[in-house]
Order: structure tokens, then sequence, then C-alpha cells
């Protein structure tokens, strides 16, 4: 008797289900568990209060990254740079005792391998295809463009990983999401998920896990498929999957966590059973056409507010929806935008390239392909360039990135989260405007009153370069 032809994600959560109960939630084993400075002291402190020891401390991996500066952090004679924001010198102070006293590997602020936790955990092996990923990030959806089912979770629920291993969950919804065709030159992975999110709404995948499927996504780099990943939570989905193939295996080869000699085998074996069956279905599906996305921008303060470079910044009127014709007006108001106004004529003053969406060696590569020999403009203040580990750091200073940023007048720093939400010191003032490679353009995500426009590694350089948004196809 043959089986129901299952998806990817039926298939991941089918293997990790311990218990099914009545109410149709279930136990969930949870595989690999990231943990941060900022969601996690309250977790650890509530285990030490219990008497409680880490279930499986194995696996598990501490990094810092939120609050982190990402200015130098060391003397010339190797003493620690003092942390000034005392909430963050805290909540870094706890996790760095913390994971050591419940034998946890901590990866620490000096050493190369420390970064965002959603570049960490792909380039160290840690995350795998197949597995169930946890952390109290909403942005763990990244690890999906592996082929694992990842997901943020809460404070609670931190403590309740580290406590059993397991979460008691309801199975999500299934969502395919099939671009067709093939991208335009000049269009990134950054543009297709942006585009992707305008198409769907915020709301659009919410209660479902998405997969992204069709050739653009198999002719995908990995790194681009991370991105794409990354932000599924920006359409309201619990995850965002794509199938693990053999760009994904080799990949993963080789690195540390990764399995290895026959484990590798086994794994791969097993890996490459995951694909969604044929005549599998889905619960929700979703068609676009791949030559309708163009380098995309943010014009509101929503990740759903986008329009192709070439257009204009809409009417609110022009929405049927009443609420959404509010929500315009108040982004609007917000953004110091008025109806009509073309994109590639807003002036910017700020340029930030980083975050766990964009500030892998790919992206550095993009945005240094666009500003070499050229120089930012006059009106942009401010522009930093934050790697997303320290071996993507040093991978990009063997390359001679750095020198093409530095070069251009940009700030090239140590990793982090940066720019990417008002955490640390790397903050977009009031009123300004920011070209920003990170996931959201919330009211005040870069610092209380910063304006954000969501684009790719090479339209942000490409603002840097002309001082306004601009179509990098211009450019190039």
């Amino acid at each position: 008797m043959t089986s129901q032809p299952r998806t990817l994600y039926q298939k991941i959560w089918d293997a990790h289900t311990v218990e099914t109960r009545d109410d149709g939630t279930a136990l969930i084993f949870i595989d690999r568990h990231l943990v941060h400075e900022v969601t996690s002291p309250q977790a650890f402190e509530a285990l030490r209060v219990a008497g409680r020891k880490v279930r499986r401390p194995d696996l598990t991996l501490a990094v810092p990254d939120h609050n982190l500066p990402t200015t130098a952090r060391r003397t010339a004679s190797g003493a620690r740079v003092p942390i000034a924001d005392l909430e963050s010198a805290a909540q870094l102070d706890a996790l760095e005792r913390n994971a050591p006293a419940f034998g946890i590997r901590y990866i620490g602020d000096a050493d190369v391998e420390q970064g965002i936790v959603h570049v960490v955990g792909p380039e160290q092996g840690f995350s795998l295809p197949g597995a169930t990923i946890v952390c109290g990030d909403s942005h763990t959806a990244c690890h999906g463009g592996l082929g694992a089912l990842a997901f943020g979770i809460g404070t609670s629920e931190v403590e309740h990983v580290l406590a059993t291993q397991t979460l008691l969950l309801k199975q999500s919804k299934t969502m395919e999401v099939r671009v067709e065709g093939g991208l335009l030159p000049g269009v990134s992975p950054k543009d297709l998920i942006l585009h992707i999110i305008g198409v769907v709404g915020t709301a659009g995948g919410t209660g479902y896990v998405i997969e992204y499927r069709g050739k653009v996504f198999e002719e995908m780099s990995i790194e681009g498929r991370l991105t794409v990943c990354n932000m599924s939570i920006e359409a309201g989905a619990r995850a965002g999957l794509i199938a693990p193939d053999e760009k994904t295996f080799a990949f993963l080869k080789g690195r540390t966590y990764a399995p290895k000699g026959a484990d590798w085998d086994a794994a791969v074996a097993w890996w490459k059973s995951l694909a969604t069956d044929p005549g599998a279905t889905f619960d929700k599906s979703v068609t676009i056409m791949a030559s309708d996305v163009q380098p995309t921008v943010t014009w509101g303060t929503s990740p759903e507010d986008v329009v192709a470079i070439g257009g204009v910044v809409p009417d609110p009127a022009s929405f049927a929806d009443p609420s959404k014709q509010d929500a315009a007006r108040a982004s609007l108001d917000y953004m110091g935008l008025e109806p009509g106004q073309r994109m590639d004529e807003i002036e910017i003053q700020n340029v930030f390239i980083g975050s766990c969406t964009n500030s892998r060696i790919e992206d550095l590569r993009a945005a240094a392909a666009v500003l070499k020999g050229k120089t930012k403009a006059a009106n942009v203040r401010w522009g930093i360039v934050v790697p997303g580990s320290g071996l993507v750091k040093r991978q990009a200073e063997d390359e001679g990135l750095d020198q093409i940023f530095t070069a251009a007048g940009l700030e090239w720093r140590e990793p982090g989260c940066s720019a990417c939400l008002g955490m640390n010191p790397d903050k977009v003032p009031a009123g300004e405007r920011c070209a920003s490679t990170s996931n959201r353009n919330f009211v005040g995500r870069q610092g209380p009153g910063a304006r954000t426009h969501l684009v790719s590694p090479a339209m942000a350089a490409a603002a840097a370069v002309t001082g306004r948004l601009t179509d990098v196809r211009k450019l190039t």
C-alpha cells in the first residue's frame, strides 16, 4: 500500500513528532537551539531557580549578536572595550556566564566565529536539512534556506527547549509559493522576497509554513535561499522552506558541526528523501511570474509596502480596504512622503549593509561590485557595512572588499545585528532616511523616528553612490 504523498514540511513534522494529543497539539523534538543575549537571561534564571539542567547542551549554541557594538571590541593591548549601555552590557554578561555554566558552547565576542546567530548556524554546519531549529528571534526562518524547519520562539519557550529539548505545537497549514520563469538581470533574491511579500501581504502566510518552489529557487545560491526564507516571517508565515539539494550538500560538507564519514552519507540519503512528493497538495498556492519582479524598495512602515524602483509612492485612496487606506496615510506621514513621488527621486542620508538577511559574502560582493571605483554622495552622512560573522569578515578582507567599502567612504565594522534594530549604538537619527538591507521597516525599527527603505545590497550601494534611491541597473 502506497503512502499518501507528503510535502517537505509534513515529512519533517512527522519525523519529529513525539506525541500527538487529542486537541491536535503535538510534542515536537527540537534538533538545534540557537541562543543569544536578548531572550535567554530570563530562561536561564528560571532553570536555575527550579534547579533544572539543560537537557541537551550539545544541541544548543550560544552567540552574542543583538546588543554588541560593531566598533572595535578590544584595545591594542587586548583589553575589552566597555559597553556604554548598561542594559546591553548586563544582557551580554549574562549570556557569557550562563552558557558555560549550563555546559553550552559559547562563541565569544572576540572569537572569529562570532556573528549573527542566523549567519553562524549555517556556516558552522549547526543548521542542517530536515532539522527542527528554534531561537528566541523571529527571523529564525532563515535556516529554512537549507531545508530546515526553523522558527522563532518566545522566552518561556526558550526555557522549555533548554529543559526538555521539545516544544508543544500545533501543526501549521502548508503554502506553496511558486515562481515561474527566470529573474531578470539585476534582480536579486532580496528583490524577489520583497515582491512576494507585496503580493501576499504581511498576513498572507499567517498560520502557514511556506515552501518556495520553482526553477528560480533551484538555481539560486544558498545565500540567496537564506535571504528569501529569512523574510518569510514578514509575510506572516511560521517558517519558510526550500528543499535541500546538491547545492545544499556541497555548502554543508566539511563544516564544523556537519556529520562526518558514514554519518554524512546516511544524512545525505535522508535529506534527499525530504523533497515534496509528486502529487502532494498544499492548503494554499500562490504563483508569481519572475518576469514581473524588478529591483524593489519599500515606501511605508510595513514590509508589504513595496514598489518597483521605477514606480511612485501610492495614493492611500488607491487601496480598497479602508483600514489599509488609514495605514498608508499613517505610513506616509511618518515617512515624510507624498503620493505620486517618484521612488528614484527620494534622497537618503544613511546606508546600512548588513543584518541576518544580507550580510553574507555574496551580499558584500554584490555591494562592492557597485561601489568599486566610486565614492558615496555628499548628502550620505552615515554608511556602514557590517559582515554577518568574523569568518565572513575575514573572507571579505582576503578578497579586498573592505578596501572598496572604505575607499567609497563607508565604514567597515565588526560582526553583529547592528542597525537592523535600535538595540545597540548603530541607530539612524530621527527624521533621516536609510537605505537598509535589513528585514523590517517598522516605525522606529532603526531608532526613534528613523525612516527605513528596505533594499538589496546592490541597491543600497547604488543609493550610497547617488544619494537617493536608485535603480542599480543604471549604474551597472
